[in-house]
């Protein structure tokens, strides 16, 4: 079993304190630009956005621009534009996934509908496109574009791995790459991007989101199978319903025998499961097998890659705030 992880979300309130001014900046900014005439549009976008995220991928923005060195307000629209495509992401994860929660309220597709939230998430998609082209670089627009169809193309990839059981670990990692860590890494280097910093300084802060994502994820997948419902914010146990091949599926079909991988192929390749019996024994087998602490021994490996990453940049508050936030990232219970 992983270490009892803490609830102390301290590091990455340091963090937040630290851009506080930002942010709000970006908060009003995000809510200027989901306006509409068409009503329906800002009551959705609100409920999701105004849900109590914690906002950690704008705020990444706005810490690397600062560590960076950055002393305009570019960093601002940009923060602005990266919350717009995960908020976007998340409307069209949850129809895709049928999900009933959403950071521990229902779901915007259960309140609105799913026509709605997929309709609303594009509508967020194109203010996020509206805000980068407002900024007029080239080279932010290329990075966020390019986050945007990687993440898109995650998406894809991982639907067509569900039910699959023999998704390898490759192909595990391939899709968290691109529907998590992306636009982390995005977030980070547009940072440094709008600072002016040296191509190994910008490529040091892509590297640090894209390992800080992997990490994230792969804490996430852990956390469906082993926190509690009301610090994770939705149903536990989710992954396994949705037939989800994550990290701790594959390690235990790898290490158990063919009556276990047997029982996998029925629970999650043909959806046949006696929900909270088979849930309980997906659980068993894997801890029996140690599935859940090697995954988030994983996500430390991952973790210490951003670590040495971003210690390319020069020490200061602001940096030892973010390597406390990758410790928080992999300590964390929701």
């Amino acid at each position: 079993m992983p270490p009892e992880p803490t609830t102390d979300s301290g590091a990455l309130d340091r963090l937040t304190t630290l851009v506080a001014e930002d942010l709000e900046a970006v908060n009003a900014l995000i809510l200027e630009r989901m306006q509409s005439s068409v009503e329906l549009i800002p009551q959705l976008a609100g409920y999701l956005i105004a849900s109590g995220g914690k906002r950690i991928r704008p705020v990444l923005t706005l810490a690397s621009a600062r560590l960076c060195g950055h002393r305009g307000q570019r960093h601002v629209g940009l923060a602005a534009a990266v919350e717009f495509i995960h908020t976007a992401t998340l409307l069209h994860d949850d129809v895709v996934d049928e999900s009933d929660l959403r950071r521990g309220q229902a779901s915007a597709n259960v309140v609105f509908g799913n026509q709605a939230s997929v309709l609303v998430g594009d509508f967020l998609f194109s203010r996020a496109f509206q805000v980068m082209v407002e900024d007029g670089s080239v080279d932010t627009l290329r990075i966020l574009a390019n986050a945007s169809a990687v993440i898109a193309e995650g998406e894809v990839l991982q639907l067509s791995a569900a039910h699959d059981t023999v998704t390898s670990r490759d192909t595990y990692l391939r899709i968290i790459r691109a529907k998590t860590a992306e636009l982390f890494a995005a977030a980070c280097e547009i940072g440094a991007v709008v600072a002016d910093r040296s191509p190994a300084e910008c490529a040091a802060m892509r590297s640090f989101g894209t390992e800080l994502g992997i990490a994230f994820q792969i804490v996430d997948d852990v956390l469906d199978y082993s926190a509690r419902q009301a610090r994770l914010g939705k149903t536990i146990g989710d992954d396994f319903r949705e037939g989800k091949i994550t990290l701790p599926v594959i390690l235990a079909m790898e290490r158990g025998g063919e009556e276990e991988r047997a029982f996998w192929r029925r629970t999650l390749e043909e959806g046949e499961q006696a929900e909270q019996k088979d849930l309980d024994h997906a659980v068993a087998l894997l801890q029996r097998h140690g599935a859940l602490a090697d995954s988030m021994a994983a996500a430390r490996s991952h973790a210490e890659n951003a670590l040495r990453a971003i210690r390319l940049l020069p020490a200061s508050p602001m940096r030892t705030a973010l390597e406390d936030v990758v410790e928080f990232v992999v300590e964390r219970d929701f």
